[in-house]
């Protein structure tokens, strides 16, 4: 399944979702789906892949905790899930705050496993 099919459900499937990006360890676009400016989701991404590099970093010092698989961000104004693809790349998915977050995180875990799947 291409990239951007998986993208495109993963936000199609979720009432509130406004864009999905694969990007690379660099915070570099492989593929996107965006409802919205895509220039933003890019941003957000770089960012966001940033985020995923640290906490990485600091879960190296709690083993019993495992790895990093995705962590959820909400502001005033968006709910962020940001996960880890394999070793090399990383997910992100913007909603809008109201968007059901449970069905956002099956929604995500399955795009995550299908990504996986492909890249490797």
């Amino acid at each position: 399944m291409p990239f951007i099919a998986i993208l495109k459900e993963l936000v199609e499937s979720v009432p509130g979702s406004t864009g999905a990006i694969l990007a690379d360890w660099e915070g570099e676009a492989v593929e996107q789906y965006c409802l919205t400016d895509t220039y933003e989701l890019k941003v957000t991404a770089a960012h966001q892949g940033i985020i995923i590099s640290q906490l990485r970093d600091v879960l190296k010092g709690f083993p019993a905790a495992g790895e990093l698989t995705h962590l959820s961000i909400k502001t005033e104004s968006q709910l962020f899930i940001v996960g880890v693809v394999g070793a090399d790349y990383s997910l992100v998915m913007t909603m809008e705050t109201d968007a059901l977050r449970g069905r956002a995180e099956r929604a995500f875990a399955r795009a995550t496993r299908l990504l996986v799947k492909e890249i490797y």
